[in-house]
């Protein structure tokens, strides 16, 4: 009973949330909202389309770089993790960096190469993302690589195929589904993340897809429209909230449904 009334309750603030979102955002995306860029402070008009792309460009990038990693790292885990140090290691600075605040994070990546190249860069938002997702798919990738059963290696090994095609072509392909969650999982993390874009990608105001200067994205765009004290510019937020919050929760929830339904027996 306490569970059911725990859930509902969850579920109420959820829809608050999102009836939130729609009243004050649905109005704010017209054509202009995909079509034009960030307004200037009072001015009239203007979208969102060099903070969409921007987070398109920054987050398909992190997304990218960090699928093989984590795939691989996690791969190597499986494999090996409980049967030398570096794979104990490497699974316990994935668990610290899983609980690690992304501000931290931001931080980290700003003192690394921000600092250094003394210029806010979309490659410096790429990165610090990637930071993120990258345990979350080494995590989901090592615990559905344990699922698939022991008679199933032993028979591919029985046939005489060596380690690393039991590796990729028997065990990955078991479990490809839910190793494809984990993707989505992290890609949902990363794509709201504000903090470490603050500290790297920063924002720009004008179209840009030079990923080496300030690119424009949706969670520092959102930051800053949401604190003005201009209507258009927190109309603008509001939008940008909406579209941001159903991108997460439709990758959250094809995760979830991938998931169920391929779970290896």
């Amino acid at each position: 009973m306490l569970s059911v009334v725990a859930m509902a309750i969850g579920l109420g603030f959820l829809a608050w949330i999102l009836w939130t979102l729609l009243a004050n955002g649905l109005g704010a995306l017209t054509g202009t909202f995909f079509t034009g860029d960030t307004p200037a402070p009072g001015s009239e008009g203007g979208g969102l389309r060099n903070a969409i792309v921007g987070s398109l460009m920054i987050v398909g990038l992190s997304t990218l770089v960090s699928t093989p990693i984590g795939i691989l790292a996690g791969i190597y885990l499986a494999e090996y993790g409980d049967t030398n140090r570096f794979g104990q290691v490497t699974r316990f600075v994935t668990d610290i960096m899983l609980s690690a605040p992304s501000i931290v994070i931001g931080l980290f990546v700003y003192a690394l190469y921000v600092a250094k190249v003394q210029h806010f860069a979309g490659y410096a938002g790429s990165i610090a993302l990637t930071l993120i997702a990258v345990p979350v798919v080494v995590r989901t990738t090592d615990n559905m690589l344990r699922l698939v059963p022991n008679s199933l290696l032993e028979a591919a090994f029985a046939l005489g195929a060596p380690r690393w095609k039991v590796a990729l072509m028997v065990r990955l392909r078991a479990v490809k589904a839910g190793v494809i969650t984990g993707v989505l999982l992290a890609l949902a993390r990363i794509s709201g993340e504000t903090a470490p874009l603050l500290f790297t990608a920063l924002d720009n105001q004008f179209f840009s897809t030079d990923m080496n200067a300030p690119m424009a994205n949706l969670p520092s765009v959102i930051y800053k429209f949401a604190m003005s004290p201009y209507d258009d510019w927190r109309s603008l937020a509001w939008g940008g909230a909406l579209l941001v919050t159903f991108t997460v929760l439709f990758l959250n929830i094809l995760s979830r449904t991938v998931f169920t339904q391929k779970t290896p027996r």
